[in-house]
């Protein structure tokens, strides 16, 4: 069982994800503004936050910032909004957020992340800190920025990872990403297309069509008897 804090202004939004992390068995704190993440965060250090980004007093990307910035951004953060951009979602992962889902949130995806979240470990510190300049998070985020190359890990041990120049058009730098992890998850399914359009929720169709687009080898990973 795990402490989870929701923090959401629709009252309706806080009551449906309190129902459902309840029957998983996890103690649910709830706050409906950043004043009361901030007294939750503070009183109860929850082991992992669902974080709404639109919000009347504080959003919670800037409260995403003043927790990483104060050195209390010390659980996984999941991020939750049905009006944010691409751009939002980049800007709280480089801050230190683990994930983002989109409203209205599915169960699957819900329980998904909330998984993958309480399964991360106290992180080793990231390549490049030090005592001057410290990482903000006791754990490792899905992407590590240096300079103007982005590290993608493609797995939880860091062993291996995929890098990707900043300094491009937007265009080609997410139709490079896209490919590389297309190419993952096809490696990692064994080239199967039913078990890659569920693991990325796509229709097997229009994942298809979009390998194609990309000019990703379909036949990368696929196993030989």
């Amino acid at each position: 069982m795990a402490n989870i804090l929701v923090v959401d202004d629709e009252l309706g939004i806080r009551d449906l994800l309190s129902e459902i992390l309840n029957d998983e068995g996890h103690q649910v704190d709830l706050a409906e503004n950043a004043a009361q993440a901030r007294a939750a965060r503070a009183q109860a250090r929850p082991d992992l936050v669902l974080l709404d980004i639109w919000m009347p007093d504080t959003d919670g990307v800037t409260l995403l910032k003043e927790w990483a910035s104060t050195g209390l951004l010390t659980m996984p953060v999941i991020m939750m909004s049905g009006h944010a951009t691409i751009d939002t979602a980049v800007e709280a992962t480089k801050i230190g957020a683990m994930a983002f889902l989109e409203k209205p949130i599915t169960l699957q995806k819900l329980l998904k992340a909330v998984e993958q979240g309480l399964a991360r470990t106290v992180a080793r510190p990231l390549a490049g800190a030090s005592k001057a300049n410290p990482p903000t998070a006791d754990f490792v985020p899905e992407a590590i920025l240096a300079g103007s190359m982005l590290a993608v890990p493609f797995d939880r041990g860091l062993q291996a990872t995929q890098s990707f120049m900043l300094e491009k058009p937007l265009r080609d730098a997410r139709d490079e990403f896209e490919k590389a992890y297309f190419e993952f998850h096809l490696a990692k399914e064994g080239g199967s297309m039913t078990r890659v359009a569920e693991k990325t929720g796509l229709e097997r169709t229009h994942l298809y069509r979009k390998l194609k687009q990309l000019g990703v080898d379909l036949t990368r990973g696929k196993r030989t008897a």
